[in-house]
């Protein structure tokens, strides 16, 4: 596995994604670089979803919950967590076929720095498209703190190596 592909003498290009015969089950990915939530990322998200419950836009309101405080959406953090695990676990996907087992174990706030790893629970050759496999993996949010705020399973058609649109497009 490598981030960069020699191109030419002494010239690399940045590479993403792992192919599916790259998967191994088992292997554990931290995935980097973590992303601090604002309060306008939650806000953005909320009002961008219509999602009318105001515990996330508006501060008065969140005053007199539990949380004192305004709690990010969970769709939010579900796009953050997925986001980040793109460049190594699907970045070479042909589709997303579906997230299963979603958890939101721990409340995250606008200040919150969000991590996570992914970890490869199977794969098995397409039995209906031979260039393609299927790789499911479970994919953790961590907190600044360490303290997981999100779990899930995300299950992925992914391109083999030699069959995936690259080459074409000069990637």
């Amino acid at each position: 596995m490598s981030a960069y592909r020699e191109i030419g003498p002494r010239r690399y290009r940045e590479t993403s994604g792992l192919y599916y015969e790259d998967f191994v089950v088992g292997d554990t990915f931290e995935h980097r670089p973590g992303r601090t939530i604002t309060d306008a990322d939650n806000i953005w998200m909320t009002l961008l979803t219509m999602n009318v419950q105001p515990v996330h836009f508006d501060a008065a309101y969140a005053a007199q919950t539990e949380w004192k405080k305004m709690l990010v959406d969970s769709t939010l953090t579900l796009a953050l967590l997925t986001g980040m695990s793109v460049r190594t676990v699907s970045a070479k996907v042909v589709a997303n076929l579906g997230w299963d087992k979603v958890r939101a174990t721990h409340p995250v706030f606008a200040g919150d720095t969000l991590y996570a790893e992914s970890t490869v629970l199977s794969k098995r050759e397409s039995r209906s498209r031979p260039t393609q496999g299927i790789v499911t993996v479970s994919t953790r949010g961590l907190n600044q703190n360490g303290v997981e705020v999100m779990s899930f399973e995300r299950t992925m058609l992914i391109h083999k190596r030699g069959h995936s649109p690259e080459d074409a497009a000069n990637y």
